[in-house]
C-alpha cells in the first residue's frame, strides 16, 4: 500500500486550506477504534484511516483530474463511521438502508461542519463545503459525473480492499454474495468498471465476479 503523500501527489496538487482539511480528516479517521495491521507493526493502524487512503489512491486511478472537493469528498467518505454501528439500526434490508442514509447525512453534516474550522486558513467557502457535502450524500447520482466518479471508487475500495475478507468470513451463501457483487457491478460507470476488470483479484473473487457477470 502506498503512502497517504504518495497518492495525493498522484492527483492535481491542492491549495493549503485543502490540504489542511484533508489533515483534520485524517486526524478523525485516526480515532478509529477499529485498528488492523499496518507499516508499523499487527493492529497498529487505524481502520477508517487505511479506508480513506484507498479512497484517495483509487481516485486518482478513476480521476486523475479531480477537483478538490471531489477529493475531499472521497477521504471523507466514511467520517466517524464507527461513532454508528450497523446494530444500532433493525437487521434486515430496511434497517440497513436506514442505517445507510443515516451515515451519509451525519457524515455530511460532520465534514461541513469540521471544513468551517477556523483551523482552516484562507477559509474554505461556504458553496465549496456545501459542495462536499452534497457528494458525501450522493446526491443526483448517476447524473452528476463527480458522485458517480465517488460511487465508483467506493465499489473499486470494496473489492480490491474488503471483498476477500468480507466473502472469508461465510455470513453470506454463494448466491447472495454474487447477488451483492451484481449489485455492486449496476452501481458502476463503464469506467469504474474497466478499472476493476484490470484488477489484480484473487482467484475466487475471479469466479464469482465472472457469475456475477454471467460469465
Amino acid at each position: 500500500m502506498a503512502e497517504s503523500a504518495n497518492q495525493v501527489a498522484e492527483l492535481p496538487s491542492l491549495q493549503p486550506q485543502y490540504i489542511r482539511a484533508i489533515e483534520l480528516i485524517d486526524q478523525a479517521h485516526a480515532e478509529d477504534p477499529n485498528l488492523i495491521d499496518g507499516p508499523e507493526g499487527p493492529k497498529s493502524l487505524p481502520y477508517e484511516l487505511h479506508y480513506a487512503r484507498e479512497m484517495t489512491r483509487w481516485l486518482a486511478s478513476r480521476s486523475p483530474g479531480a477537483s478538490p472537493t471531489l477529493q475531499l469528498a472521497c477521504r471523507a467518505q466514511h467520517f466517524r463511521r464507527w461513532e454508528l454501528p450497523r446494530n444500532s439500526y433493525p437487521k434486515g434490508k430496511a434497517g440497513y438502508l436506514s442505517w445507510r442514509a443515516k451515515l451519509k447525512a451525519r457524515a455530511a453534516e460532520q465534514v461541513a461542519a469540521l471544513l468551517a474550522s477556523p483551523a482552516i486558513q484562507p477559509p474554505i467557502p461556504e458553496e465549496e463545503r456545501a459542495r462536499v457535502a452534497a457528494l458525501i450524500r450522493k446526491e443526483k447520482l448517476k447524473t452528476d459525473e463527480e458522485v458517480q466518479a465517488l460511487e465508483d471508487v467506493a465499489c473499486l475500495v470494496f473489492l480490491d480492499d474488503q471483498f476477500d475478507d468480507f466473502e472469508s468470513k461465510g455470513d453470506h451463501d454463494e448466491d447472495k454474495i454474487v447477488d451483492i457483487l451484481r449489485k455492486t457491478w449496476g452501481k458502476m460507470s463503464e469506467p469504474g468498471r474497466k478499472l476493476a476488470l484490470e484488477m489484480d483479484l484473487s482467484e475466487r473473487a475471479k469466479l464469482l465476479i465472472g457469475r456475477a457477470l454471467g460469465g
